[in-house]
């Protein structure tokens, strides 16, 4: 994992604490938003964060511009189109841009220690062809939160398979919960719930094992069958339809104490704990047990050859990844770290105990096909597309099968 130093051997000193030689550049981030509310807002961590490094580096500014996660993958699609790259971009897929040769190597902006920091499976899944141009920023697993007070009231144990999970939520709405299990398929991050329903049926998720999509498998259809026949066509998901339910909302309102359960990651713990909502977590339900696999997600770092300023760049980057600032984020916002330095410090620490079953599941967890250059235009699809698929009258065989044909179309124009 550990790569050699590039041609133009650039050093950096860990930290960020060293001179890049620069004189009055401005570097212009744009970055995804990971908070709740605009009291916890990801613009505020940026700000303290640069505040931090121009003191250090009175020569160099930073201008960090965020986005909803609704916004920011479109915005910087929208700026490099007009030829207006931002030098760095913190959003959810990196491929494309990398494909189009418009990013930096990790190599050539990170040194050789922090690149070795990465925890090697999240560097792996940001290669392209063998060569590392994403760089993971925040990372997280899902399992199945539910509210023990209304689990309570109901005389429910939580479910280890769909059909118990089936009748726990019949038991909820029995009981008069508004969501008996959420359901977020809305635009926000569709693409999430997806893949962690297709491996809970027992499928590899969007492709099989050597990156070919295989969005309408069997087994995937087979799941989506289920989804609508078993828990939207028995309005079991509450009022809002599923593809409209974004995950933002569908997790405010289990803050709220009116959702029995869902697919959460960690940062749900601190949004619901500031509620008094007391909550359980268990391994998502597959068919028949346990899923075999859980879904994760590494959001990514980029860099973009547009504007020079590598060297700058880099200088940047290594204090951003340094050990306390990505503690920092990662327990401001509740996720997993991206570093292995910052991960054993935080299994290493009380105060983080909570986090510990989703840093286990973390090595063996299946992430999206972010090495697909088509990935990003694949998810925009899934997004817009897949709440059809379990609204009365609609058809999973035809969503998925039409997801599945421009997913292959796009795969084939990106070759």
């Amino acid at each position: 994992m550990i790569a050699v130093v590039s041609a133009l051997g650039m050093t950096a000193v860990p930290g960020g604490c060293g001179s890049t030689g620069s004189s009055d550049v401005t570097l212009r981030l744009v970055a995804a938003d990971y908070g709740d509310s605009a009291a916890n807002g990801s613009q505020k961590y940026w700000d303290r964060l640069v505040k931090d490094y121009e003191a250090r580096h009175p020569d160099v500014k930073v201008e960090v511009s965020v986005y909803s996660w609704n916004d920011v993958d479109r915005k910087v699609k929208e700026m490099v189109a007009a030829g207006h790259a931002p030098d760095l971009a913190q959003i959810g897929a990196y491929a494309d841009y990398a494909a189009d040769n418009l990013l930096y190597k990790a190599d050539d902006v990170l040194s050789i220690p922090v690149q070795a920091d990465l925890i090697g499976q999240l560097s792996d899944a940001g290669e392209l062809r063998h060569v590392q141009y994403g760089i993971p920023f925040a990372a997280s697993t899902r399992v199945l939160f539910y509210n023990k007070t209304l689990f309570a009231k109901a005389g429910l144990t939580p479910p280890r398979t769909w059909d118990e999970l089936a009748a726990d939520a019949r038991a909820l709405k029995a009981e008069g919960v508004k969501y008996p299990y959420a359901l977020p398929l809305g635009p926000e991050e569709a693409q999430a719930e997806t893949m962690q329903w297709m491996l809970s049926g027992g499928s590899t998720g969007y492709t099989d094992d050597i990156g070919t999509y295989t969005i309408d498998s069997a087994q995937n259809v087979q799941t989506f069958d289920w989804l609508k026949d078993e828990l939207v066509g028995k309005d079991l998901t509450g009022p809002v339809a599923p593809g409209r339910l974004n995950r933002a909302d569908a997790f405010a309102a289990f803050a709220d104490g009116q959702v029995g359960m869902l697919d959460g990651h960690p940062t749900l713990m601190q949004q619901a704990a500031r509620k008094g909502v007391k909550f359980g977590m268990v391994p998502m339900p597959g068919r028949e047990g346990a899923a075999k696999a859980t879904m994760g997600v590494a959001d990514w770092m980029m860099a973009f050859k547009k504007n020079g300023h590598r060297d700058e760049i880099g200088d940047f980057l290594d204090f951003v990844y340094s050990r306390g600032n990505v503690l920092d984020f990662s327990r401001r916002y509740g996720l997993l770290p991206v570093t292995t330095s910052a991960s054993e410090a935080m299994a290493a620490s009380e105060a983080d105990a909570k986090l510990r079953p989703f840093l286990e599941e973390l090595p063996l967890a299946q992430l999206y096909p972010v090495g697909n250059t088509s990935w990003a235009q694949v998810s925009a699809d899934v997004k817009r597309r897949i709440g059809e698929a379990v609204t009365p009258g609609g058809s999973p065989a035809g969503v998925l099968g039409g997801l599945q044909a421009r997913a292959s179309s796009a795969e084939s124009a990106e070759r």
